[in-house]
């Protein structure tokens, strides 16, 4: 596993001091193109370079398919979590995607709360594609 990630498709974004990065991962045992299921996992690492602890709140994402339907996706914390990420830590996780075409993008925001003063802010997420190998060209 450990080869394959350094390997994957990196795609990262700083927002106010706050570093997300993705990693994507082609799932071909869980993907069944005859039935138009396709499957992604993606691995996230969001870095905290404030000065302050925050923590997730939820998350809003906008899933892109081949053919440009959007799927918007709303819910709070991410794979069940809130977590709370102190000042220059980090937090991983690990999610998947399924879509009916070969190939799409996803790209969202992180709705934080910093405990201490009660501010709110967002963080992107980086747009990042999701490509398999039964896409004739790479379209992203």
């Amino acid at each position: 596993m450990a080869e394959a990630m350094e390997n994957a498709p990196r795609f990262s974004q700083i927002t106010d001091d706050v570093t997300v990065t993705v990693r994507t991962f082609w799932l071909d045992d869980q993907s069944q193109p005859e039935d138009h299921r396709f499957a992604w996992a993606y691995h996230i690492c969001i870095e905290n370079g404030r000065k302050d602890t925050f923590q997730l709140i939820s998350r809003s994402w906008e899933i892109v398919d081949g053919l440009g339907r959007t799927e918007h996706v709303h819910g709070d914390g991410v794979v069940g979590e809130q977590p709370i990420i102190g000042s220059k830590d980090q937090y991983d996780y690990t999610s998947g995607a399924m879509l009916t075409t070969p190939s799409g993008f996803m790209r969202g925001t992180y709705h934080m709360l910093e405990p201490v003063s009660g501010q709110r802010f967002d963080v992107h997420i980086p747009t990042f594609s999701l490509d398999s190998p039964h896409e004739a060209g790479l379209l992203h």
